[in-house]
């Protein structure tokens, strides 16, 4: 496999940090070939690009997955179950145009100070869209009504949880933690092991929803290291 390194750029998470990347350089074939043993390296997925942050100065980011099978839901988890009993879950393989129009309420609305902002069709399908690797969207409707979309990549031996963007108005919901609540029980029922969240970091508090899910495997120094419920 061939790597690159991108060039250093500030950090979306840490204001003091600077960011560098090593980005696999592949054509589709080899990406869809090798994914499932680079997410097991701590790597992931943005668009077509498969990249690990490759800081010399910080080694804060950690990729996290969720053991599914042994997935205990907190008190805190069970209460949002609840909240959301009617709420229908919808598991497609097919994007929906609905999906862009949530999406740019979603960013244009809660995230006006991120790089995602303004929300544009191409920047969207940028982000989401891949050729070579099978996309699963988790649908959530209340009632009728669309209200939010998990963005999941369905790969060998894992779920890796993408994207998730809802309806702000439903924010009281708690639908991010739902829809990782969600993830989870459909791993668990077709026994798939992991249930990977991407990167958390322990200094953005903003991440640190991830860390909440037990047990967890956290990639660090190059090895999978296992946490529980204290």
């Amino acid at each position: 496999m061939r790597f690159g390194l991108t060039q250093e750029f500030d950090c979306s998470y840490l204001s003091d940090q600077r960011e560098q990347l090593l980005v696999l350089v592949e054509n589709e074939q080899a990406q869809a070939k090798h994914y499932d043993i680079l997410i097991g390296a701590g790597f992931r997925r943005s668009g077509e690009q498969i990249y690990r942050p490759h800081c010399t100065a910080c080694h804060a980011c950690q990729s996290l997955r969720v053991l599914a099978s042994s997935y205990s839901p907190s008190k805190s988890q069970k209460r949002i179950t609840n909240k959301n009993s009617d709420i229908t879950v919808v598991a497609s393989l097919d994007e929906k145009p609905a999906y862009y129009t949530l999406y740019a309420r979603y960013i244009n609305t809660r995230h006006r100070d991120g790089s995602m902002y303004p929300a544009s069709e191409h920047q969207y399908r940028s982000f989401i869209s891949s050729q070579w690797c099978q996309t699963l969207f988790f649908e959530f409707y209340h009632h009728d009504k669309l209200i939010g979309v998990a963005v999941t990549d369905l790969l060998a031996n894992a779920l890796s949880a993408l994207y998730t963007f809802f309806d702000p108005d439903y924010t009281y919901r708690s639908v991010g933690k739902f829809a990782i609540i969600k993830q989870i029980e459909y791993a668990r029922k077709k026994n798939i092991p992991y249930v990977y969240l991407g990167y958390q970091i322990d200094a953005c508090e903003k991440m640190n929803y991830k860390r909440e899910f037990y047990p967890h495997e956290r990639f660090i120094d190059n090895k999978w290291h296992y946490f529980s419920k204290k």
